[in-house]
């Protein structure tokens, strides 16, 4: 499949998935660029494990009478019926079209799942991941620990400087995003909790879980006071 680039109002990230056994598999996601969401496409019906109540999160603001489907879940639908009965410790090569370059490697179905899962997580209309929006704009595929403790971070503290510009209250103290990332780790939890009645195989639960570690590593850094990438910036005066 070759990207369409006519559409100027989405950006759209094309996953291919080339598997040891010559089978292939492609994953394009659309996203909308003036909301930076999700573009879903349509599933009729939607399954059970979609419902909002559904293994819930226990931090879920939403109501079902307001909400009846968890806007997670529902944008993960296609993902998991292409890829519910992945196996986590299969190889694959994958390639990742993005608006700017293309992105490959040799990896585990488990890690492609996490990846894009993070991608369509941050997209999503959950009040818990409207933050993670300008990292999935500029979303790196197979990110390592290190590179998402920058990219988030750096996310952050540009945000602040977006407020302080604007006269808005500020902060360039990380402790509310380290609180941020604790919710998420109860929404990725869920999320497992929701999967293990969609699949299978466990790939896709097992990407939940590294995501949710990469989680609780960006977290980690944040309370450490960063000082695994504290070296790099001693240009900038520190010692």
């Amino acid at each position: 499949m070759a990207l369409d680039h006519s559409d100027q109002s989405n950006w759209v990230f094309l996953y291919k998935l080339l598997f040891v056994d010559g089978n292939r598999l492609e994953l394009p996601i659309h996203i909308d660029k003036a909301s930076n969401s999700f573009i879903p496409t349509v599933q009729t019906p939607v399954p059970a494990w979609a419902d909002l109540e559904y293994q819930q999160c226990s931090n879920c603001p939403l109501l079902k009478s307001e909400v009846p489907l968890c806007p997670v879940a529902t944008n993960l639908v296609p993902l998991i019926e292409l890829c519910g009965s992945m196996k986590s410790y299969q190889t694959v090569s994958l390639e990742v079209e993005t608006p700017e370059r293309t992105i490959s490697g040799e990896t585990t179905a488990q890690r492609v799942i996490s990846s894009i899962l993070g991608l369509i997580i941050a997209t999503s209309a959950c009040p818990h991941t409207e933050f993670l929006k300008p990292m999935a704009r500029f979303h790196l595929p197979l990110a390592s620990d290190e590179e998402t403790v920058y990219r988030t971070t750096s996310m952050f503290l540009l945000a602040q400087y977006f407020l302080h510009k604007d006269g808005k209250p500020f902060t360039l103290e990380l402790d509310p995003l380290t609180r941020m990332y604790k919710e998420l780790q109860t929404i990725n939890r869920a999320l497992a909790r929701r999967l293990k009645a969609a699949i299978s195989e466990d790939a896709a639960v097992n990407g939940i879980i590294l995501l949710d570690l990469l989680t609780q590593s960006v977290a980690w850094s944040i309370e450490d006071g960063l000082e695994g990438i504290r070296y790099l910036f001693k240009r900038y005066g520190l010692e």
